[in-house]
């Protein structure tokens, strides 16, 4: 993720890339607790107010990464198909309590405009200017509204702001954000949104790691929105490479995926659009998600067609069941899909800053290679921008002969996934069917991107004009669809 927070984010890929490389050698056990000192040496704090403070957040981040609770907890196995997203406790702090709060714009003015338009008695006139008391306080906004010299500030905590489905509250005791498992939907945008870096996700760097360590079977699969992220020289072919050489088996585009789920949910379609059923789509896990929490009327409305990630991973087992497939990508949601126990889904799955840790931990370098090897159309390529999926899906109907002649809702980003599934949900969606994701771009705006989604763009458009033209059906025609079902 491209941040201003450089600080953050070097603390926290530096604890990654420990963690890996304690895991390869197979000291993790006898050494984890010397990552704590070793980047935090002292005698002086470098960041918070003490060395033992920093050190505990160090902690807590490796306890994250180890699949752990931020305190150490071991997971039970409700928590691990529930929960991805935690607060860090140590790294919480000094965040503002009070949502509003009079700046020094205050006049003091003899309307009080502040003062009357409270209900609940929060609002207090001093000796220079209004206060507001926080016990009181009901965070309505009506006093920043009224005031005339827009003297009150929303002071709105930044992983609040941009939590899409209010998930995220405060405890007023500690001052410590609190996150609701029953409205998170696991989109991660909180995760970089933080300036403390006091959000963090569970990783399956371990388990990854200790797979490649020992031997194992195991195919790296990386996500459409990963083409162009590392400029125009890095290629697919780039990407094998660094994979193999870091210790996977091999490599599988799930671009390919993206061609599996067009064909099988324009299957899905052109049936339902017979029978004049809505129908949304399946591929973003935190869009499923959303439905599941929030608008529940319309989860009989999803698509059953499994996501690309499912269906590359069928498609491996399906010939040796014991492959161990990881999912590699800037998506954060695609965990809690992997957790969640769908049959032949992703073993494991790894944000891109997760994956350039296991490389570093094995000294692989990315390097530029021909852009010569595809295993995917370009309409399956192109799955990891918002459209991308609709494109998809009307190309396979016309290659089966079928009417395309459908519309659909394209949502980009979290805002307008509720106006649809809101419209969906009280029988009053114009369009036949509703395409959803959740970050602003789709998967190549997901919140774990290594590079802005307007940097990217020129290099991911460049390397997908060059592949080569082939068609949906064309692509599968080179592989056993009977062997696996790409329906949940």
């Amino acid at each position: 993720m491209v941040t201003n927070d450089a600080t953050t984010l070097k603390l926290k890929h530096e604890v990654l890339y420990r963690v890996a490389k304690l895991t390869f050698e197979g000291k993790l056990d006898e050494e984890r607790d010397q990552i704590a000192y070793e980047m935090i040496p002292g005698p002086k704090a470098q960041y918070r107010c003490c060395i033992y403070k920093e050190r505990e957040v160090i902690r807590q981040r490796v306890n994250l990464v180890e699949g752990k609770t931020p305190t150490g907890r071991i997971r039970d196995e409700e928590e691990v198909r529930n929960k991805i997203v935690y607060v860090i406790p140590a790294a919480c702090e000094e965040c503002p309590i009070s949502r509003y709060t009079v700046t020094n714009n205050c006049q003091k003015c003899m309307g009080k405009a502040c003062y009357n338009s409270c209900n609940f008695g929060a609002i207090t006139i001093g000796m220079h200017q209004a206060y507001i008391d926080p016990s009181k306080c009901k965070e309505c906004g009506r006093c920043a509204q009224a005031c005339p010299y827009n003297a009150i500030a929303d002071l709105l905590r930044p992983c609040r702001k941009s939590c899409p489905v209010d998930a995220l509250q405060v405890d007023q005791d500690t001052g410590i954000a609190v996150i609701d498992d029953e409205k998170c939907i696991s989109c991660g945008h909180c995760v970089h949104s933080c300036p403390f870096g006091a959000i963090g996700t569970v990783t399956n760097i371990v388990e990854v790691a200790s797979a490649i360590r020992d031997g194992k079977k195991i195919i790296a699969m990386p996500a459409p929105a990963l083409e162009g992220q590392f400029g125009a020289d890095m290629t697919m072919a780039s990407l094998r490479r660094a994979a193999i050489e870091t210790g996977f088996t091999d490599m599988v585009e799930v671009g390919l995926g993206g061609d599996l789920t067009a064909a099988a949910e324009a299957a899905e379609w052109a049936e339902a659009y017979k029978e004049g059923k809505k129908m949304t789509t399946s591929c973003c896990p935190a869009f499923v998600n959303m439905i599941h929490k929030h608008f529940p009327k319309a989860v009989d409305h999803i698509s059953t067609t499994a996501s690309p990630m499912c269906g590359v991973s069928r498609m491996l087992k399906a010939k040796d069941p014991e492959t161990i497939t990881v999912f590699v990508g800037p998506c954060i949601a695609k965990k809690s899909e992997a957790a969640a126990g769908i049959e032949g889904n992703a073993d494991y799955v790894l944000t891109i800053g997760e994956f350039r840790a296991l490389m570093k931990a094995k000294g692989v370098e990315l390097k530029a290679e021909e852009n010569d090897y595809q295993e995917a159309s370009i309409f399956g390529k192109r799955f990891g921008n918002s459209g991308g999926v609709t494109n998809a899906v009307l190309q396979s109907l016309r290659e089966e002969n079928e009417s395309d002649d459908i519309t659909v809702n394209v949502c980009n980003g979290a805002a307008e996934c509720k106006k649809a599934l809101m419209m969906l949900e009280r029988g009053r969606l114009k369009e036949d069917f509703v395409e959803g994701m959740v970050c602003e771009g789709g998967c190549v705006g997901g919140p774990s991107k290594h590079k802005a989604e307007n940097e990217v763009k020129r290099f991911r458009d460049k390397l997908i004009k060059d592949a080569d033209q082939r068609k949906i059906l064309e692509n599968l025609s080179n592989y056993d669809l009977d062997s696996f079902s790409m329906h949940r």
